[in-house]
């Protein structure tokens, strides 16, 4: 692969990332806002973001800032909330032609700047408070998203394995927050809460795409400047591997159960085991050609689904499978089975290189878009390191069969959330 240059500057209140690449069609700048999870703040930091999107103090209304996107050759603008570890990041995202693949030589580049500018420091407010309106559209809106997840059986049961083995711990927290806390927010409290969270998150801005380093410091420099400030670090969370797997069952109106698993790998993103843990998950679940795919689901026809994915910066490994309510028993055995197998190293050869291609295919593909390389690039953000993305295939090449091995006896089954109809719960 060819190495990815990023450039990195302290700005005033934030860092400027920029990544000079000819690869893409569009630019895309990208602005992330990271802080520590935290009870009091989670809901309203959620709504946050779409209420900024909606509208501003040029265009206050969603129609004119959705007509002035169009009018920029059908730019986009988006938010996205994510949980990383202990941290909630909050995105917005603008992507806009490239001026050179146009007739109307028009500096787009700078326009986009300037609306993610409009609308991360001009937003719609009338004194100390947001637009009521745009706030109570707002709030309705985010009702419906949390609501959203518990309609989703799938990631429905996922948010509750965590919530049951997180306990106690902010990464327990929902991202879109606590629908009993939306009614409190009011126009007033969420632009205080704006306020303090410019002052005081981590923010990083990204620029992809066939631009000049020193054109886009000049501009961003021009249009956004913060106070300068040491962001708050998430309080580490002190975690003892449980004495007993934690196995819980809820009872809901559902024609096929969901078998989550939670795993606790003691490995985060940075750790010298990280890339190891990356390839055990590939052989483990991670991929068709897994373990858990081949065994629950095809050899057994125990399961719909079963695969596994990681939480790079909290430490944890998800099973998630879909099974007939009857075969819950024979499901968890044959899952742990799998572990076990794989920390006795009873894996081929051929498993390790097959998942070592697919893992590099899926880093290439991931780089493909401007997005992808974006989020494998704030790893580093997350975790303060600075690992270069052309180390993650060379690194994971090198594993061994032994290290791996190490790795699987490093993780510890911590919850077994069993979501399950009312039949089976008679």
């Amino acid at each position: 692969m060819e190495a990815v240059v990023e450039k990195i500057t302290q700005m005033q209140g934030y860092k400027l990332h920029v990544v000079e690449t000819d690869k893409y069609k569009t630019n895309t700048l990208v602005w992330r806002m990271k802080a520590p999870l935290s009870n009091e703040d989670v809901t309203k930091r959620a709504l946050l973001p779409y209420v900024l999107q909606s509208s501003s103090a040029k265009y206050p209304t969603t129609t004119q800032l959705r007509s002035y996107l169009d009018d920029l050759y059908g730019a986009t603008l988006y938010v996205d909330l994510g949980k990383k570890g202990e941290y909630h990041i909050v995105s917005f995202l603008i992507e806009i032609a490239n001026e050179k693949f146009l007739t109307d030589p028009s500096p787009l580049l700078k326009k986009g700047f300037e609306l993610l500018a409009e609308i991360l420091t001009k937003p719609n407010v009338s004194g100390q408070a947001f637009d009521k309106e745009t706030v109570e559209k707002e709030k309705r809106t985010q009702k419906q998203r949390i609501q959203s997840v518990y309609d989703d059986k799938m990631r429905y049961s996922n948010v509750r394995l965590i919530q049951e083995m997180c306990k106690g711990e902010q990464y327990a927290l929902e991202v879109n927050g606590e629908a009993e806390a939306v009614d409190a927010i009011s126009p007033e409290n969420l632009f205080e809460y704006f306020q303090r969270a410019f002052n005081e998150d981590e923010m990083d801005l990204y620029v992809i795409g066939d631009v000049k380093e020193e054109e886009v410091k000049t501009i961003a420099e021009g249009l956004l400047q913060f106070e300068n400030r040491t962001p708050q670090k998430a309080s580490a969370t002190e975690v003892q591997n449980r004495r007993e797997v934690n196995e819980v069952k809820e009872v809901q109106d559902v024609k096929q159960g969901k078998l989550n698993m939670g795993y606790r790998t003691n490995i985060v993103f940075g750790n010298p085991d990280y890339f190891a843990l990356q390839v055990f998950n590939g052989i483990f679940g991670g991929f068709a050609h897994s373990k858990l795919f081949i065994n629950v689901r095809e050899k057994a026809s125990l399961a719909y689904y079963a695969a596994s994915r990681l939480e790079s910066h909290k430490g944890l490994m998800m099973v998630m499978s879909g099974i007939d309510n009857k075969n819950y028993d024979q499901a968890v055995k044959i899952i742990r089975e799998q572990m076990e197998a794989m920390q006795k190293g009873d894996f081929t050869d051929a498993e390790l290189v097959q998942t070592k291609a697919v893992i590099r295919n899926q880093i290439l593909e991931t780089i493909d878009t401007s997005r992808g390389l974006l989020e494998l690039l704030y790893h580093n953000v997350v975790a303060n390191q600075d690992i270069k993305l052309e180390s993650w295939i060379t690194d994971m090449q090198k594993i061994t069969k032994e290290e791996i091995i190490a790795v699987a006896n490093k993780i510890n089954l911590d919850t077994i959330y069993f979501l399950t109809g009312t039949e089976a719960g008679k």
